[in-house]
């Protein structure tokens, strides 16, 4: 009896990829929406952070995104529980930073409601568990190569996909660092002067567009497999 196409593993793996660019894309989008879009269409000046949208005719589009990704990190599974575990988490992340807003002209730290201060730790467990995804998760061993999605893979395109997600994750947790030093460790005259600049807005952008390349280079929409065209380069060179 032959298996529905619906069910093959080739259509498996399709939507998985799907899943993964879903999120990147999504990911690419936010800060796009909420930056440039808002000063453009609403003339929303730039905010200290991207939570602080929500307190702008922006709402909508950043508790929309929010729980689109939180959405399709819960339809995302990994390969071993603790992935699974990291996705639910990111997931749930995710979500409570959509429906559980930061107090409006508020510091992140010191928030004045219980819902606040859950939005300051969403935040922070949300932006950790993509750094984990990067660093942990997404890097494949040599061994890992007979997984499905990876059929026929070669070792140029593996350490190159491993590439992307060991700079995006080290991106991450650079930007991370940023925030928590503006938060805990910069005077508060030189603090004003990076909020006043959007600092932390400017880290959570990169942050989130690393984020965005290692989902999209895990779904195979970052670039094709980079054998190919180094392969035929290389060809050229020995020939010359």
């Amino acid at each position: 009896m032959q298996a529905h196409p619906a069910e093959s593993p080739q259509t498996l793996v399709l939507s998985y990829l799907a899943i993964r660019r879903a999120i990147g894309y999504v990911g690419l989008s936010l800060p796009i929406l909420l930056g440039p879009i808002g000063w453009l269409v609403h003339g929303i000046g730039l905010q200290e952070n991207m939570s602080s949208y929500y307190h702008t005719p922006m709402r909508d589009i950043f508790v929309g995104v929010m729980c689109a990704i939180g959405i399709f990190l819960f339809c995302y599974r990994g390969y071993s529980r603790w992935e699974e575990w990291t996705g639910n988490v990111s997931c749930v992340s995710a979500i409570v930073i959509a429906l559980c807003p930061l107090d409006a002209n508020s510091d992140p730290l010191h928030q004045r409601t219980f819902v606040g201060y859950m939005h300051s730790a969403a935040g922070a467990a949300f932006f950790t568990t993509l750094a984990v995804y990067s660093l942990f998760h997404f890097p494949r061993r040599k061994s890992e190569d007979s997984l499905p999605e990876t059929s026929h893979p070669s070792e140029l395109d593996r350490r190159a996909r491993n590439l992307v997600y060991y700079v995006s994750g080290g991106v991450i947790v650079l930007c991370l660092i940023a925030m928590g030093s503006s938060f805990f460790l910069m005077p508060t005259r030189l603090r004003e002067t990076l909020d006043s600049w959007g600092f932390v807005f400017w880290m959570e952008w990169i942050a989130v567009w690393a984020f965005s390349a290692a989902w999209l280079a895990k779904g195979r929409a970052l670039f094709a497999d980079v054998a190919v065209p180094l392969g035929r380069l290389q060809q050229i060179i020995r020939r010359r």
